[in-house]
């Protein structure tokens, strides 16, 4: 069986500098964070909620939240970490990914090899399952005018054989 999950979030940037931006796993240098009690990975954040979407589940914020806020956790990989389980447990497992990200700055098309590489490295996917596009979205949002990052992730899932 075939399922697919959509999932998508946003973060404004902080204007404190000693906070990382970290983008799909990888920290990008020379860019400031963004606002929130966790890491705010957009990518990571999307696609926790694109798994949970794909088996009929509720947000991903039902368990993030909890282990952020209660249990101090702010490494968004630990929450990718439970939307697989997840995804095992309903005896699925991924198929495919794609990852559009809105912003203006940072650029991302050069970071998103080694982005891919995490990507498949987190997943246990190989990198050719992951795909990833990106555009500034030509002033037409508040991201696209540079306040954060959007992104949109879709994922295919089939049942583990």
């Amino acid at each position: 069986m075939f399922r697919i999950g959509f999932g998508q979030d946003s973060h404004p940037f902080t204007e404190d500098v000693t906070k990382n931006l970290v983008l799909g796993g990888i920290i990008i240098d020379g860019h400031w964070g963004f606002k929130g009690n966790s890491d705010g990975d957009v990518v990571l954040h999307s696609l926790c909620d694109a798994i949970e979407q794909s088996i009929g589940n509720d947000s991903f914020a039902r368990y993030a939240d909890i282990m952020c806020k209660e249990e101090g956790i702010t490494d968004s990989v630990k929450y990718v970490e439970v939307a697989l389980q997840n995804l095992a447990e309903a005896g699925y497992r991924l198929n495919n990914i794609g990852v559009s990200i809105e912003c203006k700055t940072p650029k991302i098309m050069p970071h998103a090899g080694r982005m891919r590489d995490r990507l498949a490295e987190i997943l246990g996917v190989e990198r050719s399952l992951i795909g990833i596009n990106a555009t500034s979205g030509d002033r037409l949002s508040a991201v696209a005018c540079g306040g954060g990052v959007s992104a949109h992730v879709i994922v295919s899932i089939i049942r583990k054989s």
